[in-house]
């Protein structure tokens, strides 16, 4: 079952046992993947729900449902300061595969880069085919990009019903490490916040104090603005993986 491949579909698809496929996804399964009429693969929504199902020329027939459990016992949120060029379109791939639940590409004091409405569509084309890729049974949720101070306050206000753990990380200072500071302790929700190219500003970092993050390091070395969040989301998988 598990070497079956695997695409992506919109809830709105699935309707009353088949699964109406789009022009893309026939051609991925056929001209790509080479499946033929009666091959079966595995189709995921993206929320928690896999079928398998068997290809059926523009549509397909859904099997049985399959349960899936490769999740995170806890709901990451990864807000990170937006890199230059595209690099963040790997930081978006990676950190998919290691489970992360919400990405939240933020706008810095620092931030270079001013990206455009088809940014965010290729970054959540990526995060889709990540999760395929990695066999998420939930593809992350990526937000559109605001300042930094918004996105904290639209954070602090969300996470205030849950039993959440909020860090920041910075490269200078003389902070705890994020190892140590992590408790598995029926904890809901972790947001964890990296910095763009120079680091956080003293203002940001004392504005998401104020916000209920505590400062972290990840280490005596000072890491890229793309290294970071896949260090920080290796040691929170690392820690929650059961």
């Amino acid at each position: 079952m598990s070497q079956l491949q695997r695409i992506a579909i919109a809830p709105s698809q699935l309707q009353q046992g088949q699964i109406l496929l789009t022009k893309e996804q026939q051609h991925y399964l056929v001209r790509v993947l080479r499946l033929r009429d009666g091959d079966r693969f595995i189709a995921m929504d993206g929320k928690g729900k896999w079928w398998l199902s068997q290809l059926a020329t523009e549509q397909a027939q859904v099997l049985q449902p399959l349960t899936v459990e490769t999740e995170l016992h806890v709901s990451i949120t990864l807000m990170v300061a937006l890199p230059k060029g595209n690099a963040f379109d790997e930081v978006v791939r990676t950190c998919t595969e290691l489970g992360v639940a919400c990405i939240a590409p933020v706008l810095s004091d620092r931030t270079l880069l001013n990206p455009s409405p088809q940014k965010l569509e290729r970054w959540r084309r990526i995060a889709a085919e990540a999760a395929e890729q990695s066999e998420r049974a939930f593809v992350p949720t990526i937000l559109e990009p605001v300042a930094f101070n918004t996105a904290l306050s639209t954070v602090n206000s969300h996470q205030s019903s849950v039993n959440s753990q909020q860090y920041i990380c910075e490269g200078r200072g003389n902070f705890p490490h994020l190892r140590y500071c992590l408790q598995n302790k029926g904890q809901e929700s972790i947001v964890i916040a990296t910095g763009p190219e120079g680091g956080w500003t003293e203002t940001e970092i004392e504005n998401a104090i104020a916000a209920g993050f505590q400062p972290v390091s990840l280490g005596r070395r000072i890491l890229r603005a793309v290294t970071a969040p896949v260090v920080a989301l290796t040691l929170i998988s690392a820690n929650f993986e059961v």
